[in-house]
């Protein structure tokens, strides 16, 4: 089905005309989010142009959503620019459409592909400085009406995992793994009496723009809410999963010193598990589907390898957290082969040639996502067998009967557990070993994604084995 080119209506350009008093429009689409639409707009009147941009969301803001409207964002970055904030000038937000007109910032976005080592570092250390000042504002004395007063830590973070509740008895379907990470986290609050800040919510590299080894803005503040700033220290360290940070602990020892905040690891390992929990919430049935790669859509390659890191990462987080350090899991050797390798390898070198000979980049996103599928399948059809018949033996071992197939019985399994049938150590050590099995068979259309966990928070902290499925012979510590 076609989706058709996006278009800014007719409307919207009367109001970005009536707003800026430019005679003559021009727009042109930018990357900035599938639903969320970027555009650099020059609004000139005679020889005078001015250089601006519209974030425009062409959908109804939906009720309970975990993303705030453009409307609340524009409030948020109105109030944060008045408190001396790097982030862009607010024009205007209309008054009905989710559309917010802003100056134009100068910059790159994605860290990654600042070449300079020497730049990489003073860019890092000039965002390290901007999160310490924002986190150094006290939240009292800010006025964002949709965000409402700044209260205590945990009212805000209760307030939250009400909110995750909701959009999960929402999707009206069984979300096991997800209503225990809800029902963790609602039991273990940290005790935290220190100052109230505003969080960004998925800050980090990605979400800010840079130019010459500085910060020009920080952009992205839909998941912002009031909390503790450890919650934007673990946002911020699964940004760095995703893309690169230079030395993470180097830089959080500069915030420590910047913010007057003292880095609490558990406390950050606390939200790291908030974080994907929170992120989980918004789509609940992706985070119990051993592979999720979403039908209809033509990304659905790059679904299913992020998809497999958000669950690795909240896995690894929640293990953590209840006090498992590592877990043992056998893998079969490469010797195991398909007889449909050959075709599986054709596939593959098909839309490899074809994605050589596209000069659409959107294209070829999609071409290289699909190769993605195919090397996920070969490895299911290589194999998945050998893997779901050692978990299934497994769940049987909790269950009392062998389930009919491995979804079957961690749902099982995650019901047993909610009753008290099980003990929560061994539930997550169960699980945990289930996501390294998903891991493994994704590890090929995963690539380096798939060798990427969360970051040390000091030099001297470690964090178990990287590869997660990259030894057949894991030290065991969790049996």
């Amino acid at each position: 089905m076609s989706r058709g080119k996006p278009e800014v209506p007719e409307d919207l350009l009367r109001w970005i005309g009536e707003i800026s008093g430019a005679e003559h429009i021009e727009v042109k689409q930018v990357s900035g989010g599938a639903s969320r639409q970027a555009w650099f707009v020059d609004a000139g009147t005679g020889a005078d142009r001015q250089e601006l941009f519209l974030r425009y969301d062409p959908r109804d803001p939906e009720p309970g959503s975990a993303f705030h409207p453009l409307q609340v964002e524009a409030d948020i970055m109105a109030e944060l620019h008045r408190n001396g904030v790097t982030v862009p000038h607010v024009i205007a937000a209309h008054p009905v459409a989710q559309a917010v007109l802003m100056e134009r910032v100068g910059g790159e976005t994605w860290f990654r592909l600042i070449q300079d080592e020497g730049e990489q570092v003073r860019t890092a250390q000039d965002f390290i400085a901007k999160l310490a000042a924002l986190h150094r504002i006290d939240a009292s004395e800010l006025r964002i009406d949709s965000l409402g007063p700044a209260g205590h830590v945990e009212t805000h973070v209760r307030a939250e995992i009400d909110a995750m509740r909701r959009r999960v008895d929402r999707y009206g379907k069984p979300a096991p793994l997800l209503r225990f990470c809800i029902d963790w986290l609602e039991r273990n609050i940290p005790a935290y009496d220190g100052p109230t800040v505003l969080v960004q919510g998925d800050t980090g590299p990605g979400n800010f723009m840079y130019a010459d080894g500085a910060v020009t803005a920080i952009v992205d503040w839909e998941l912002a809410h009031f909390g503790d700033p450890m919650d934007d220290i673990a946002w911020l360290s699964l940004r760095t999963v995703q893309d690169t940070f230079t030395d993470f602990p180097a830089r959080l020892a500069e915030y420590e010193q910047l913010s007057g905040h003292r880095i609490d690891e558990e406390r950050v390992w606390y939200y790291r598990l908030f974080a994907e929990t929170r992120l989980a919430s918004v789509s609940p049935g992706s985070i119990d589907i051993r592979a999720s790669a979403p039908s209809g859509s033509p990304d659905a390659g790059n679904s299913l390898i992020y998809g497999m890191l958000h669950r690795r990462l909240l896995v690894e987080s929640l293990a953590h957290v209840v006090g498992i350090p590592e877990v043992r899991v056998e893998f079969p050797d490469e010797e195991h082969v398909s007889e449909n390798a050959p075709v599986y390898e054709a596939a593959a070198s098909a839309m490899a040639g074809a994605a050589a000979r596209s000069s659409d980049a959107l294209a070829t996103r999609y071409v290289k996502g699909a190769a993605r599928l195919i090397k996920y399948l070969a490895e299911v059809d290589r194999i998945g067998a050998v893997v779901d018949a050692a978990e299934t033996a497994e769940l049987a071992a909790y269950l009392g009967t062998v389930p009919s197939s491995v979804s079957e019985g961690r749902a099982a399994l995650a019901e047993l557990a909610s009753r008290g049938g099980v003990d929560e150590r061994d539930y997550v050590a169960q699980l945990w070993r289930g996501i390294k099995r998903d891991d493994y068979l994704t590890r090929t259309a995963s690539g380096a994604l798939g060798r990427r966990t969360w970051p040390p928070l000091t030099h001297q902290s470690k964090l178990g084995e990287q590869d997660s499925w990259a030894s057949p012979s894991l030290k065991t510590t969790v049996k």
